[in-house]
């Protein structure tokens, strides 16, 4: 008597793709990290920003005002990629949930958490247009450099903005869990060391009006699309890195 097994379609070690989505799913149950911290630091700093210009602007005055303050939601998200490592990782690993897989869902999860800052981002752009600058001339979220090509353009340099900053988070979190955090102070001496040593260079050369006019000629969008590479390059750094985390 033969016995004739049916083997199941599609394979037995096959891992559904829903698997990615449930880590993005475990990173939004903690939404203080993706979500509701980085609104708050951007509104937080955007309305102290509106507040300073209106303090200091006399009435009247036609002379425009600009804040660096709209780059602390981004230099935020380097925080966001460290929580999102050491917050959840373990946990992950805990359920049975590849590297990979927690990678790509990590990824996922800050992508839709910097599409939502970058649409408000441009919503903040496109009020301060319609007010001239609410009412005093005040720059916060628009930038004529950055929105020269546009809403779509401006909303795009700040996404790869923001995960260039997450991706750094996320990677340095990997190098503390695996190497601790020794390596990591002088991960971030070597990195300043190098950013002083060329600024001295620069000085030294006294080229710095060739830089500048290097980073006008490149525009916002030009510069974009290097810190896109950059985030490419890390992103693969990283995740080598995690590959050899031991759990």
């Amino acid at each position: 008597m033969t016995t004739i097994v049916e083997q199941p379609s599609g394979g037995m070690t096959s891992r559904p793709k829903s698997r990615t989505w449930g880590v993005v799913r475990l990173q939004f149950t903690n939404k203080q990290t993706f979500v509701w911290v980085p609104v708050v630091v951007l509104g937080g700093v955007w309305l102290i920003t509106l507040i300073i210009y209106w303090i200091v602007s006399p009435s009247g005055a036609n002379s425009p005002m600009y804040s660096g303050g709209s780059q602390a939601p981004l230099w935020y998200f380097a925080v966001v990629g460290a929580q999102a490592m050491n917050l959840t990782f373990y946990f992950s690993q805990a359920m049975s949930l590849t590297r990979r897989e927690f990678y790509l869902g990590s990824l996922l999860a800050a992508g839709i958490s910097a599409v939502g800052i970058s649409l408000v981002f441009v919503a903040l752009g496109l009020i301060k247009q319609a007010t001239d600058g609410y009412g005093i001339n005040g720059y916060f979220a628009y930038l004529p450099w950055i929105w020269e090509g546009g809403p779509l353009a401006a909303g795009t340099i700040y996404f790869v903005l923001t995960m260039l900053w997450f991706v750094l988070g996320f990677w340095f979190a990997i190098v503390k869990n695996r190497f601790g955090s020794l390596i990591v102070a002088v991960s971030l001496i070597g990195i300043a060391l190098v950013l002083v040593a060329g600024a001295a260079w620069v000085s030294f050369n006294r080229a710095w009006p060739e830089v500048w006019m290097r980073l006008v000629d490149a525009q916002a969008i030009g510069l974009a699309c290097w810190a896109l590479g950059l985030t490419v390059v890390f992103a693969l750094g990283s995740y080598l890195t995690l590959r050899r985390l031991t759990s």
